[in-house]
């Protein structure tokens, strides 16, 4: 294990005494950091947030299990050198979300909740880098299956399948079929560099780029926001007010709980309760 240095007497809290002071997490081994992680989960709980020792914990625990990462990243190191630090980092960004969304009243393995979490985001990272325009993940699932069974009814048939015989093969509807179909237009994109003029002896420079409009970035916003006020509505008022307050009026969590008579931690796990089910509403109508 690496080197561990005690706080020296009366510089910090009892709580963070009770935390081993590390000097290089990152060089801890898988087997010291499993070990060290439940004592580390076990101080977050009753720290404050934006503490210094709460901080410290925190970024500990992600040094700490960054292995993890790496270990999720090596099924994809066949994507090459150039894609592998991106991989690492939204595979880290994965590990971040499972260390704030832990209890160990789970009783669950950490590295069994966090490993979902982890190829989640890098998952993630493919999806929507790999499209040339977004397409929502259940379009683009059924573009795959449409071309499998595209191909399976071809060789049958000895042509290609119409949209009925795909609808009626794969039980979905025909404007569901359509929809794949249109949606697998954009997985790949010509250039808009390509000239708006096919004709060589023309004398127009002008190329697509030229002649079309940029994306307004607040649109997708308004989307966001169109989306999810329904289920803020739908939210019981004391789950309305607690995300009023934590993002409407920036209050800490402990601010939170002072209002409303309970702990830190008890707002804490209202947060992600009630977030998961926003996240979980908004990815549904996605």
């Amino acid at each position: 294990m690496s080197t561990v240095l005690k706080a020296s007497p009366g510089t910090r809290s009892d709580t963070t005494d009770a935390l081993p002071q590390i000097t290089d997490p990152g060089k801890i081994s898988p087997k010291d950091a499993r070990a060290l992680s439940k004592l580390f989960f076990d101080q977050l709980q009753v720290l404050e947030e934006g503490t210094h020792e709460y901080q410290y914990a925190r970024n500990t625990l992600i040094e700490m299990n960054l292995s993890l990462v790496q270990f999720a990243a090596k099924r994809y190191r066949n994507r090459g050198d150039g894609q592998m630090e991106d991989i690492i980092q939204v595979g880290t960004i994965g590990l971040i979300k499972a260390i704030d969304r832990f209890e160990l009243s789970r009783e669950v393995e950490f590295t069994s909740f966090a490993i979902p979490y982890i190829v989640g985001e890098i998952k993630r990272f493919f999806r929507d880098t790999t499209w040339s325009v977004h397409v929502p993940r259940r379009l683009q699932e059924l573009r795959v299956t449409l071309a499998k069974t595209k191909e399976e009814l071809s060789t049958k048939l000895s042509r290609d399948p119409t949209v009925a015989e795909l609808a009626t093969h794969l039980c979905i509807t025909e404007e569901e079929v359509v929809d794949g179909l249109v949606a697998a237009n954009g997985y790949n994109a010509g250039s808009l560099d390509v000239p708006v003029d096919s004709d060589r002896s023309s004398s127009s420079d002008r190329s697509y780029a030229d002649i079309t409009g940029d994306r307004d970035p607040g649109m997708e916003l308004v989307e966001n926001l169109h989306a999810l006020a329904p289920l803020l509505v739908a939210l019981g008022e004391r789950d309305r007010e607690i995300i009023a307050m934590r993002f409407g009026q920036e209050r800490t969590q402990s601010q939170i709980g002072e209002h409303l008579g309970i702990s830190q931690m008890h707002v804490s796990r209202l947060l992600v309760r009630i977030l998961s089910e926003l996240r979980e509403g908004m990815l549904t109508q996605n």
